[in-house]
Order: structure tokens, then C-alpha cells, then sequence
């Protein structure tokens, strides 16, 4: 039985000419070689499956192709050098893989090799692949040699991270960066091969297959030999399963559906998904990169090439596009890059990720149901103040303690300032603000006091939330003032104590003091931790900023 070789490896390039996506870098060699002008370093850069190995033993053909007399750019292929080439086994060209090779001992027995002439070759070629894995003794001792090699000794060296090749090397070598190969040249290159292997696989299918390489040439091909396994036709959701790839179609069932189905539909779809095996974090990240794209089609209508989406999907998002606009999906990736964290680290995916889909969920239904019921400020607005008693216009200055001075407005403020406080999207914010109080709102400013400077510095931080809570409950842009509120006094008064017609219990002795009413909220859950601290016989622990006010008080 015949030795079975992969896609990959039968057709490798074995010529320039036959270098896929890599025009520039073809040409210059291929001239280089042609004029004589042989550089005794390359330093070869670039992604996964782009050429780079390939070109390096191209170009050791070149130099050392047995038709004829001096270097040519289109080696023959056929001749005894040009085979051992192929093979791997010619004795002047060596190949070592830097990962297992990164000792200062090994490049100096490679240096030592290098003193002695070619034996069949012409030159002596040294493609030390990966070449960033060197330790950094190894690079030093190899400096002198890439400067000033001895005659008729050429060094290639190829690197998927640049940025780890100490820059002394970079200097000493012609370099070369290979680009990721185009779709466009990926999805001719692979008919070419089914047409020649006889492989029956859709045109969406193969656009499938150049889309997913992400411009490598190596993957695709890879992808290709293994679909030529499945019962023609292949279509694309073989390739999505074959793959390890969450369809598409499935992706976009789920975000439309988080847009126009009910929720207990986008849960039963997202328990589907997880139902079939895929993994919560793999389906949360192309869930990411399916949103990414859509936003690019919903923005750049004319940019397909720039995602990875099927002509039907385009359509479908930019479709959707006439009901969420480009906001809501920045918004949306917003939400899903804050939950990330909890989804990664925890001990329960599968319920995170729901989690996720039912955040998502809500956060565009209160877009599409919420109403403001404060009226909206203006310039020709009048200020939410009492009839009888206006608020004062000048702002005090923040070193000032501010209380309210209209008490007949105090509820519609304190209205709105719950619906604000509810629009902050980050909990500490709202857990920040939930102590504070809006005191005044008159043309377009905001007056907010907190209870002491230490909440008021934290405050300063999350000013531009705050605004943008804000806006959104008012629709109109409103300039907010951070003040400390004055002390003894509540920012807002407390709400009214249900009241009972019938007696208290007689069988009470000692009745639990209630709070009165001109105790503050605080001060009540002060007075409740008190009591708890009390009874387990423990005490409060505060803030030092705290401590400090209680003593002042006292």
C-alpha cells in the first residue's frame, strides 16, 4: 500500500512562482538570486502557514539547483540536489528546529559545521526555524557569524514573534515579513486542489474552508484533507462540525432571537447549543466575534471581507440593522467583555453563560420599555422646586455642606434620584450614589450631596456614570455638582412608618426601640448594626475616614 501525504506536504510550493499571497517577497528573492546578489543572512517573519519554511528551502534550490552552472530562480525540482532538497536530507543544508535546539552549545557546533566547505552544494544553507526559542548566550554567539559568515555559507532564519529577536540579530539580516495570504488567493488555491484531487465540496463550503484558515495556507489545506474523508457533497455545516466551530446559523438564530423572541425562547436556544456539546467559553467567544462582525455590517456595509460571515448572514445582520443600531451592539459587547471574568474563572460554565444570554436580554428590553416620568429639563424648563419656597441658584462651592432647602420637592427629587441611581450600569457606582442625594436640579445642573469628603473623593471618579445615568433617565445632557452634605441632618427624609390600627402585642414587655422619624436611613441601618453587633457580643469595624467623624461628633 502506498505511503499516503497530507495536502499540505504534496503541495508544498517547490518554486517562487508557485508562492501563494507573497508577491513582493517572491519577486525579491526571486532577483536577488537572478543578479547574484546573495545576502549571508535572512531573517523570515510572519504568521503561522505563510510560507516562510517553504521559501527558505526554495531558495536553498536556488542557490544550489544542479542544471545549471550558477544560482537560478526557477530551480528544475528534478535534479539529485534539488530531490535531497525536497526530501530533507541534503548534507549542506541543515535544518534546526530552535525550540529543541536553544542552547549556546548547540549554535556553536552548528558555527563549528559551518567552517567546513559544501560538500555536493554550492553553498551551505543553515534554516533555523523558529529562531526566537535561542536563549540569548546562543544569540550572542551567533552575531559574529551572521555578520561575517565564511564564504559560500548562507543563513535563514524564520520566527513566528519578531519581537522576541534581539535587535542586534535583526540588523545583521535581510528581512523578510510574510503577510497573511488573502481569501481570495486561499479559495483559489484550494479548487485548484479539489479539482486535481477529485474533491466534491460546495463553493460555500470551500469559502467556508478559506474563511475559517484565517490566512494560513497550511490550515486550510490541512482543514481540506480532512473534509475529502466525508461523503461528497461536503457542504458547510460539515465544515462548521468537522471544524470545532459553533455554526453560524446557529450564532445567528440566538443574537436575533435575544432582539425579537420572548426570553424563555433564548434560553431554550442557548440550552441547545450547550446541549450538543459545545463549550459555554467557546460558544461565549465566537458569540463575541459574531457580534463583532455584525457590527462591521451593520457600519460598513461595503467591509464583508473583513469578518468572516456567509453572504446570507451579511444580509440577515444588516436586516436586523433596521431595529438595533450600532449603539446597542456596542453596548452589547460592552456586557459580554464585563462578563467574561465570571464565565472564565467559575466552576459552573453552563450556568454562567445563561446567566449572560439573560443579562443580554434585559439590557435591550429596558432600552425598548423604559420611559422617563420626570419631565425632561431645559433652558425653558423650570426647575423641580417647591411653589412656595424656590431653590437658590447660586452652587456652593464643594469644601461647603449642602442640605435641601425646598422640602415641598424633596419627594420629586428623591423620584428621580432613585431612577438614576438605577441606570448606573457598574454595581459600585450604584452602590456609591445609593448613599447620596440629589438636592437640587435647576437649568441643566445637578446638585448631589454624599455624607462625607471620603465618599465625595470616590465620587469624583465615577462623575462621568453619574452624568451619563443622567442623561439617560432625562434625555438631555445634565452637568452634575458632587457636595458633602451637612452633618446631623439627612440628605433626604426618611420614608413614613407603617402605621397599624391594631394595639401592639400585650404580651410585650420590653418592645424594641423603633426608629424615629428624624433619624436618617443611615442612621437606622447604623442603629440595626448596632444591635446585631450587640448580641453576638462583636463590634463594628469602620473606615478610618468614619472613625473620625463619629469622634468628631461625639
Amino acid at each position: 500500500m502506498p505511503v499516503y501525504i497530507p495536502l499540505h506536504h504534496k503541495y508544498r510550493p517547490q518554486t517562487f512562482a508557485q508562492l501563494v499571497g507573497q508577491e513582493v517577497i517572491r519577486t525579491t528573492l526571486s532577483q536577488g538570486v537572478r543578479l547574484g546578489r546573495i545576502a549571508p543572512a535572512y531573517l523570515f517573519t510572519g504568521p503561522r502557514g505563510t510560507g516562510k519554511t517553504s521559501s527558505a528551502r526554495i531558495l536553498a534550490k536556488a542557490l544550489n539547483c544542479q542544471s545549471t552552472h550558477q544560482p537560478t530562480p526557477e530551480p528544475c525540482g528534478s535534479c539529485a540536489l534539488c530531490r535531497s532538497i525536497a526530501q530533507g536530507n541534503a548534507l549542506d543544508i541543515i535544518e534546526i528546529d530552535a525550540a529543541s535546539h536553544t542552547g549556546v552549545d548547540n549554535v556553536r557546533e552548528m558555527i563549528e559545521k559551518a567552517q567546513f566547505a559544501p560538500v555536493q552544494a554550492r553553498y551551505k544553507v543553515f534554516i533555523i526555524d523558529e529562531c526566537h526559542m535561542l536563549s540569548g548566550a546562543a544569540f550572542n554567539a551567533l552575531l559574529k557569524t551572521l555578520e561575517e559568515p565564511p564564504e559560500r555559507v548562507v543563513f535563514v532564519l524564520a520566527t513566528t514573534d519578531p519581537q522576541r529577536v534581539p535587535a542586534t540579530i535583526i540588523s545583521r539580516c535581510q528581512r523578510f515579513d510574510f503577510r497573511r495570504i488573502p481569501q481570495a488567493d486561499i479559495e483559489a488555491h484550494l479548487r485548484r486542489i479539489a479539482d486535481q484531487e477529485g474533491i466534491a465540496i460546495t463553493p460555500a463550503a470551500l469559502t467556508l474552508v478559506a474563511q475559517l484558515a484565517q490566512g494560513g495556507l497550511r490550515d486550510a489545506e490541512s482543514l481540506l484533507d480532512q473534509l475529502s474523508l466525508l461523503p461528497p457533497p461536503i457542504e458547510p455545516e460539515q465544515v462548521w462540525q468537522l471544524a470545532g466551530r459553533v455554526p453560524e446559523r446557529d450564532l445567528w438564530d440566538l443574537v436575533q432571537g435575544i432582539y425579537n423572541e420572548p426570553l424563555v425562547t433564548v434560553l431554550q436556544r442557548g440550552r441547545a447549543l450547550l446541549e450538543r456539546g459545545w463549550e459555554p467559553l467557546q460558544l461565549y467567544q465566537q458569540l463575541v466575534g459574531f457580534v463583532r462582525d455584525g457590527l462591521i455590517a451593520l457600519t460598513a456595509p461595503q467591509a464583508r471581507h473583513l469578518t468572516t460571515l456567509m453572504a446570507d448572514t451579511w444580509q440577515a445582520w444588516q436586516t436586523l440593522g433596521k431595529r438595533v443600531t450600532a449603539t446597542d451592539l456596542l453596548q452589547a459587547q460592552e456586557y459580554l467583555r464585563q462578563s467574561e471574568p465570571q464565565l472564565r474563572h467559575t466552576t459552573q460554565p453552563h450556568l454562567w453563560l445563561e446567566v449572560t444570554l439573560l443579562g443580554w436580554w434585559h439590557l435591550w428590553q429596558e432600552k425598548t420599555t423604559a420611559s422617563p416620568t420626570v419631565p425632561t429639563p431645559s433652558t425653558s424648563t423650570p426647575a423641580i422646586t417647591a411653589p412656595k419656597t424656590p431653590l437658590p441658584t447660586p452652587a456652593l462651592p464643594a469644601s461647603e455642606p449642602v442640605t435641601p432647602t425646598a422640602t415641598a420637592s424633596t419627594q420629586d427629587l428623591a423620584t428621580l434620584w432613585a431612577q438614576v441611581v438605577s441606570h448606573l450600569k457598574k454595581p459600585p457606582a450604584r452602590a456609591l450614589f445609593h448613599n447620596a442625594s440629589l438636592v437640587k436640579l435647576e437649568n441643566q445642573h445637578a446638585e448631589v450631596a454624599l455624607r462625607s469628603p471620603a465618599l465625595l473623593r470616590n465620587a469624583q471618579g465615577k462623575l462621568k456614570e453619574l452624568q451619563a445615568a443622567f442623561q439617560a433617565v432625562l434625555a438631555a445632557p445634565i452637568t452634575v455638582h458632587l457636595t458633602v452634605a451637612a452633618k446631623g441632618e439627612p440628605a433626604t427624609p426618611p420614608p413614613p412608618l407603617p402605621t397599624s390600627a391594631s394595639p401592639p402585642p400585650t404580651h410585650q414587655t420590653t418592645p424594641e426601640p423603633s426608629p424615629t422619624p428624624d433619624i436618617g436611613r443611615e442612621d437606622q441601618v447604623m442603629l440595626a448594626a448596632r444591635r446585631l453587633a450587640n448580641f453576638f457580643q462583636g463590634e463594628i469595624i469602620l473606615p478610618p475616614e468614619e472613625t473620625e467623624e463619629l469622634e468628631a461628633d461625639k
